[in-house]
């Protein structure tokens, strides 16, 4: 296996997290804050457009274990050791940048699943907690 398809399978397998911690976020997060903004009816619309939002909300365990393995399979991928960059001055250069890009893109797939679990697990429980 050539450096060239170990950079493409690390940067599939980001792009493919942050595309799944998205989801979290999607089915998750996005209808609380809107109902939270007074805009259930946006909520009602954008369920009866999209169905599968309902499908993903109902099985949010499913979706977040997954993002969350996939979260990790990242992360070692990302930050495992013995990771190097070629010495060739032009790949070099170019696995370094790809390396920042990766970086960047993890940790909003983190920031974003995070943001999304607070809101399916911890909002309500915590607004109960505080209301009594």
């Amino acid at each position: 296996m050539s450096w060239g398809d170990v950079a493409v399978k690390d940067g599939g397998v980001t792009w493919l997290t942050l595309f799944v911690t998205t989801g979290t976020l999607v089915c998750c997060a996005l209808p609380i804050l809107l109902v939270t903004l007074g805009l259930g009816a946006t909520v009602a619309a954008l369920t009866s457009a999209l169905p599968f939002l309902i499908t993903l909300s109902q099985h949010k365990a499913w979706v977040f274990a997954l993002s969350g393995l996939m979260l990790g399979l990242s992360g070692w991928l990302l930050y495992r050791s013995g990771r190097s960059c070629p010495s060739d001055p032009q790949l070099g250069e170019l696995c370094n940048k790809t390396h920042i890009w990766n970086r960047r893109i993890y940790w909003s797939s983190v920031t974003i699943w995070g943001i999304g679990f607070v809101a399916a697990y911890l909002a309500l429980p915590l607004r109960i907690w505080l209301d009594i």
